[in-house]
């Protein structure tokens, strides 16, 4: 593993308390809590624009979740939008619209890799949710390539970092700097590359989506890393970590951070299923947790016991919140969500487990947990929503969503905001007790999760964003 020791200003690991929600989770914990947002909408209505500020089309699937800073809002989608009329083929897209209106200002376009579905699939855009820091964002593209820009794109007079990016004009992102993971490291991603980045002090981290070939039987660079970790102002690779030939599938997860013992930790979700938490400036690992039973089984076309990590895990007071899963193409199964006690070294697989459900009490899963007042919600791929004891796993109380489920549970105003893949929000009041505040119909599916910023709640269904607020 390349390490190379810099200094790094370690920011604390705690929920973010400006009105902005900068980056996927809010807090570096990855905690889908926002805890400074109030009187936001509960009920809205697509066809009468009842408490609808505004909506704007994004592509024809719109995965990248909303990320809302410094007066604009970034998400990724695909190229369908055709925001720029002569630009008509598959790309990679990152919108950009000003949050006061929705007035479209700029985007990002990237060209899909001539590969094709095995590390680029069609018409699925750009998944990574944007993380910006001031005036600059970072994400991962579909062409596997670590990206920062400028935020004001060339609207600003000046073309700031990389001078021959491929698409120019006061439409387009200002690229400060672009690093090829593929090029440069040998990472073979699997259908897609996802991760959305995390900023901690001087750092930037990503998982680099390093999978199996099209066969799903091979991993054809195993020595290619699975977590990186750049100069985030230079795009110099910094330190890397490779679980080599364990991957099962593909790595579609982020990476998250703690704080143990004086120490930051950055959580990561690798390709076999174990949890890493590794050193914030030397990518050292600090300790590592299998996800999946011994006795569990990898088969193709998720027909066994095993299972991928694709829900970005969550720290909260020395405990990391995670479940398993596989692509939803795989179909639902038995799943497992574990919460583990973070404080050890080594594997602690068997030492530092807290709790578990699995089998008859949990499904495979994507979803991203959201912990509030020792309340964990989370959701399953099948579509049960859950409200457990933080501290020991049992439930308070379940409910039947009766959809797939892609997204996460979003936490903020006391209530718990889900979308599904049949359409539907669903709002649940914050508590031990089951209250259904309301559900209302998008009319169209709901992959990534509701947000909220500055008193608005933003939802985004596979096409279309809306901004929502109390009339």
């Amino acid at each position: 593993m390349h390490k190379t020791i810099i200094l790094l200003s370690v920011m604390a690991v705690t929920p973010v308390m400006a009105a902005d929600w900068p980056h996927w989770g809010g807090g570096l914990g990855r905690n889908m809590v926002n805890p400074s947002e109030t009187n936001l909408p509960s009920t809205w209505d697509v066809k009468t624009g009842t408490n609808i500020a505004w909506v704007r089309p994004l592509g024809s699937l719109a995965y990248g979740n909303t990320v809302v800073a410094q007066g604009k809002i970034l998400v990724g989608t695909n190229n369908d939008g055709l925001y720029d009329k002569a630009i008509t083929e598959d790309k990679g897209n990152i919108l950009c619209f000003n949050e006061a209106d929705g007035t479209f200002l700029w985007q990002a376009v990237h060209d899909k890799l001539s590969a094709g579905r095995v590390n680029d699939w069609p018409r699925q855009g750009i998944c990574s949710a944007v993380a910006v820091q001031g005036n600059r964002a970072w994400y991962l593209n579909n062409r596997c390539e670590a990206v920062c820009i400028d935020i004001q794109g060339f609207k600003d007079g000046k073309n700031d970092g990389l001078q021959d990016e491929q698409y120019q004009g006061p439409d387009k992102a200002d690229i400060l700097w672009s690093y090829d993971m593929i090029e440069e490291l040998g990472v073979f991603p699997h259908n897609l590359a996802t991760s959305s980045p995390l900023i901690l002090g001087d750092l930037v981290y990503m998982v680099t989506g390093n999978g199996v070939d099209e066969g799903h039987l091979h991993i054809p660079s195993q020595s290619a890393p699975s977590f990186v970790a750049f100069n985030k102002d230079t795009g110099e690779l910094v330190w890397e970590y490779t679980v080599h030939d364990r991957v099962l599938h593909g790595q579609w997860s982020s990476p998250s951070a703690g704080v143990v013992n004086g120490k930051t930790q950055i959580i990561l979700p690798g390709g076999d299923g174990w949890v890493y938490a590794l050193d914030a400036l030397t990518g050292e690992m600090i300790w590592h947790f299998n996800c999946n039973p011994k006795d569990s089984e990898w088969e193709l076309g998720g027909y066994g016991t095993k299972n991928n990590l694709i829900a970005t895990p969550v720290f909260v007071d020395g405990k990391v919140y995670i479940g398993v899963g596989q692509d939803p193409e795989h179909g639902t199964g038995a799943g497992h969500l574990y919460c583990i006690d973070a404080t050890g070294t080594g594997d602690v697989t068997a030492t530092h487990q807290v709790w578990h459900r699995g089998n008859d009490d949990f499904g495979r899963t994507m979803s991203t947990a959201a912990v509030k007042d020792g309340i964990l919600y989370t959701a399953d791929l099948a579509g049960m929503f859950y409200a457990l004891d933080a501290a020991t796993g049992k439930a308070h109380w379940t409910h039947d969503l009766k959809s797939a489920m892609w997204g996460s549970p979003m936490w903020v105003d006391g209530k718990i905001y889900i979308g599904d893949e049949n359409g539907k929000v669903t709002i649940f009041a914050h508590g031990k007790t089951k209250k259904i505040v309301n559900i209302v119909d998008m009319a169209e599916p709901l992959y990534a999760t509701p947000v909220a910023a500055n008193g608005v709640l933003y939802v985004a269904t596979k096409s279309k964003l809306y901004a929502l607020k109390n009339d």
